[in-house]
């Protein structure tokens, strides 16, 4: 088996990848209006170094923009904003993909538009609060439970907000179906207690991720395709289930046989939730074929462990990225990260704790020998 590096070049899908650390997506609430903005063009431009970004997630409708502040792309205006984004990575030699995010259940209505509607497979409210701007934390709100028609209206929604990111340069797009957001929503019995042929079963269960996917994937190239998935996570009040294991096996090989480009599979365990198995990270290797890109709590020795290891082809980098913004390149030649990390400032509207991390300053003569 050939061995990689982090610093590797690589190949995902159609993309071609100048190495083998993706910048991981994160929510930052820097969209005003729900609009990429030039603001957000500088922070994605700083970062291009990494060998993919995959942008925070960003809603393919009104309906799914459950946090305050954070981007879509089902308007005229997000797709000239995002285009912004996408010349700036460019322009750096960088690769962006776009994360479709439906929050689904996450989501309060003081964060959505007059007339939108909080939508899930069933209606099983969340427990847990949502950050709104006008009266700071609130409870989830109750989702409604989506009818046929709103199935397939959300489908027709993430297949346009496909199309749109084409339109807007993006590389490549990335279906969230993790973190408890719509498309998990529907893979869980806990938040999915449907009885027509999209709840029940795990084939039923499995059926509208493999469908959004299978439509984005004929509009935009399976080469082209990612999802994100987060088995034994909890995030947005998810909960183990009896049948884990072979939903996602039953996932992978479904997801396998479309050949889009790759799984995301991302363990939350270094900020506390129970860790992704290593059973399920060799079962989703051996049953999907394509890249596997693994996330969760690296540093470049246990990256470059992972990736020689043969479990998966990149590795994806949150947090760092956040304050070393030249984090490739800091890795690469050994030097030192940064440690100065505003948790605070994570989702504020400023470039504060977002755009005024700098690069690393290598220490002059005099302030080695001082």
């Amino acid at each position: 088996m050939k061995k990689y590096t982090l610093f590797s070049a690589a190949k995902v899908g159609s993309i071609e990848l100048k190495n083998r650390m993706v910048m991981a997506p994160m929510t930052r609430c820097r969209a005003i209006d729900n609009i990429p903005n030039d603001l957000m063009a500088t922070y994605y431009q700083q970062r291009a170094t990494a060998g993919l970004i995959i942008t925070e997630g960003t809603s393919p409708s009104a309906n799914g923009l459950g946090y305050a502040r954070i981007p879509g792309i089902f308007s005229k205006a997000q797709v000239d904003g995002w285009k912004k984004v996408t010349s700036a990575v460019h322009s750096h030699g960088g690769k962006i993909s776009v994360q479709l995010m439906h929050t689904g259940r996450i989501s309060h209505y003081d964060n959505m538009a007059h007339g939108s509607h909080i939508l899930a497979p069933s209606a099983i409210k969340a427990a847990g609060q949502m950050y709104t701007d006008d009266k700071h934390m609130q409870d989830h709100s109750m989702p409604k439970a989506m009818t046929a028609e709103d199935i397939v209206s959300t489908k027709i929604e993430f297949v346009k907000a496909s199309q749109n990111a084409i339109q807007a340069g993006f590389d490549g797009v990335e279906l969230h179906g993790a973190n408890g957001y719509l498309l998990e929503e529907f893979l869980s019995p806990r938040t999915n207690e449907r009885t027509d042929t999209y709840g029940g079963s795990i084939e039923n269960r499995c059926r509208f991720v493999l469908e959004v996917a299978q439509a984005v994937a004929a509009i935009i190239g399976k080469d082209k395709l990612g999802v994100r998935l987060s088995p034994y996570g909890v995030a947005g009040d998810m909960a183990n289930y009896p049948e884990m294991d072979a939903t996602y096996e039953y996932l992978a090989k479904e997801l396998n046989t479309m050949d889009i480009a790759y799984i995301h599979l991302v363990d939350h365990s270094a900020m506390g939730a129970p860790a992704v198995p290593i059973e399920i990270k060799k079962m989703i290797r051996s049953n999907f074929k394509n890249t596997l890109i693994l996330c969760g709590g690296y540093d470049k020795e246990s990256a470059e462990a992972e990736l020689e290891s043969g479990l998966c082809d990149l590795i994806g980098f949150g947090r760092p990225f956040i304050n070393n913004p030249d984090l490739v390149e800091r890795l690469e030649f050994n030097h030192e990260l940064s440690q100065s990390l505003n948790v605070d400032l994570f989702y504020s509207a400023e470039k504060q704790g977002y755009t005024d991390y700098p690069n690393y300053k290598a220490p002059s003569i005099l302030e080695i020998t001082s």
